[in-house]
């Protein structure tokens, strides 16, 4: 499948792995709608893509832990761009690293709100338009912790083996629509990840990417890319991309 003139939503689209999908899509021809918290990374977004590649994108500022914002952004859509052909659902987040005995509420509403209940809310919107027209693509962004927990990872793992049971239930509950859906599961991947988890403490993150190469951004959007673009009759259901370096959550090669 070409992406010329297809219509491409990406929620999370402001920065790391969304924002690069959003860079191979638009140079592979594809119109967008790009979903994020933050308006003014997505606005210094859309003015370099269609700088650089006359994309035609369309911005909304929403947070997909509320519905209402969501909703309100595909009901709104023309019916021209309302025919989503890429769903990428992206928006995700970790908060804290904390063992589960001493873990902050606020923190695991946060982690299941955005990356699990973000992940359905964006879902349910989209799914019935591409129901609808018997096509379409649905890229659910889990991680290598929705396989494998490790210490202190308690409540984002919980939240990371759900999307991605989320993900084999889209395959089975819209089998024979026309719909495909693919879980894409990435090891460690140098984003603003960490200095989210660990709210803004950039030494503390930085360390996390140390004495090893981690996965990019870019290397993940690749991998989205190759997905979408498979003849209609291929569906890649799952795929774990990890650094050469990194052999599981806990196992990797740091030369420190």
């Amino acid at each position: 499948m070409k992406l010329t003139n297809k219509t491409v939503l990406i929620t999370g689209a402001s920065s790391g792995i969304g924002r690069a999908c959003a860079e191979i899509c638009a140079k592979e021809g594809a119109r967008l709608i790009l979903l994020a918290r933050r308006r003014e990374r997505l606005d210094e977004l859309a003015t370099e893509l269609r700088k650089t590649y006359s994309s035609e994108i369309i911005l909304a500022t929403c947070d997909v832990r509320n519905y209402e914002q969501v909703e309100n952004v595909v009901s709104a859509l023309a019916s021209e761009w309302a025919a989503i052909d890429v769903l990428i659902n992206n928006a995700g987040l970790s908060r804290g690293l904390d063992k589960i005995q001493d873990g902050n509420i606020e923190n695991w509403d946060e982690m299941i709100d955005t990356n699990v209940k973000g992940l359905l809310y964006v879902s349910r919107a989209v799914l019935p338009l591409m129901i609808r027209r018997n096509d379409g693509i649905v890229v659910n962004i889990a991680s290598i912790a929705g396989r494998e927990v490790y210490p202190s990872g308690n409540v984002y793992c919980a939240s990371k083996f759900a999307a991605r049971a989320l993900s084999q239930s889209m395959q089975i509950d819209l089998n024979g629509t026309g719909v495909r859906v693919c879980n894409i599961d990435p090891g460690l991947v140098e984003t603003e990840f960490s200095i989210v988890r660990f709210r803004g403490d950039a030494e503390r993150a930085e360390k996390v990417y140390q004495g090893y190469t981690p996965l990019h951004s870019k290397d993940v959007a690749e991998a989205m890319m190759f997905c979408i673009t498979r003849p209609k009759h291929v569906s890649i259901h799952d795929m774990l991309i990890m650094p050469t370096d990194q052999a599981s959550t806990t196992i990797v090669n740091k030369k420190l």
